[in-house]
Parts: structure tokens; sequence; C-alpha cells
């Protein structure tokens, strides 16, 4: 195999210590994520598998062109960069799937069943929109990333996967972040919490 073929991987410091996001250039899936916060829900996944095979291994997470991956406490990264690197250049290399295609994200995953046109659904388009063109692509960068779960009584409801799921500043980029920028362009959100 030439050096052309051979996949290029940047490892890149989140703000959570715990997780280490790698850029890769493939791209797996469009848009969206796939989390797999254990081993358990990896099934799907031949490449989170392989990399769960690596102990201190504790999370997965996959981006459109880069992996996150979450090592336990008290792992070392310094131990834990060669295996991994390691096992995704040749899983890159092989050319399998990374992912089954019922789990690649769609445009239309977690959307809620609201009527176009009414005032619930229209503020739940602006939430999904400041969302996708502002703040998912800001905490990928960081190796994570967001899911919109619902509006409800001044309520965003959304979930954090990824880099973003166990790093302690997490609530501030919830808190001081998305909900500052979401309260500043639309006025019926008060408040944003981790479901």
């Amino acid at each position: 195999m030439n050096s052309e073929a051979q996949p290029q991987i940047t490892a890149q410091l989140t703000p959570n210590p715990n997780t280490i996001r790698f850029a890769v250039d493939r791209e797996f899936f469009k848009q969206g994520s796939c989390n797999f916060p254990d081993r358990g829900k990896a099934y799907d996944s031949p490449l989170a598998c392989v990399l769960f095979e690596i102990p201190s291994v504790e999370g997965v997470m996959l981006g459109p062109d880069f992996v996150s991956v979450t090592k336990s406490q008290n792992a070392d990264w310094q131990a834990l960069l060669p295996p991994v690197i390691e096992r995704l250049k040749a899983f890159l290399s092989s050319g399998e799937p990374a992912i089954a295609d019922s789990l690649i994200p769609s445009a239309e995953e977690h959307k809620q069943d609201t009527v176009a046109g009414d005032a619930q659904h229209d503020i739940e388009m602006k939430i999904r929109e400041i969302l996708d063109q502002e703040i998912r692509p800001a905490v990928a960068r960081d190796g994570g990333d967001i899911v919109f779960y619902g509006f409800q009584d001044g309520v965003v409801q959304l979930h954090l996967q990824g880099a973003c799921s166990s790093c302690p500043s997490s609530i501030m980029t919830l808190k001081l972040g998305i909900e500052n920028r979401l309260k500043q362009s639309i006025p019926e959100v008060r408040e944003v919490l981790q479901v």
C-alpha cells in the first residue's frame, strides 16, 4: 500500500481531559453523530467494537469525520494513544463500514411530532436552526455533539454526547453558552436542561 492510501489521523485535545478527538480523512456519514457510551451499546459499530477492545476505553462517539474516545479516569493517554491510533488506522485501511446502515444519522432524527405553522413548531424550528448552524459545529470541534430532545414550557431539553457528556465544563457550556445564545434569539426560552 502506498503512503497516499494510509489514513491520516490527528489527535486533538478536548476540554474534557478524559476524551480525545481523532480527526480522520474519511467520512463515516454526512451529518450527526453516533454515540456509544459503553461496550454493550457498540454491537452495530464495528469501529466502536474494535476500540472497546482496548482496556480503559469507556466511550466512543463517531462524528461525520472524527472519532472521540473517552478513557477511564485512572488511565494514561500516553499509554492509550498508540493502540487507539494503531487500531483506527487498521480499521480505516480495511474499508469496512464504521457503523451499520441502520445507525447512520438522518436529518429527521429526534424530531418531535408538531404541526407545521403552530407556535410550538416555529419555536422548535428556530431552536434547531441555531443548534445545527452555530452550536453543534462548535461542539463537534471539541469532540462532542448535542441532540435536541424537545421544548416544553420554556425549557429546551438537550442531550450532550461524546467529549461533552462527562466534561467538567459541560454545565458551563450548557448554561453560559447554549442557554444564553438561545435566550438571545428566542424570548420563549427560559432554560436549557441536559436530559
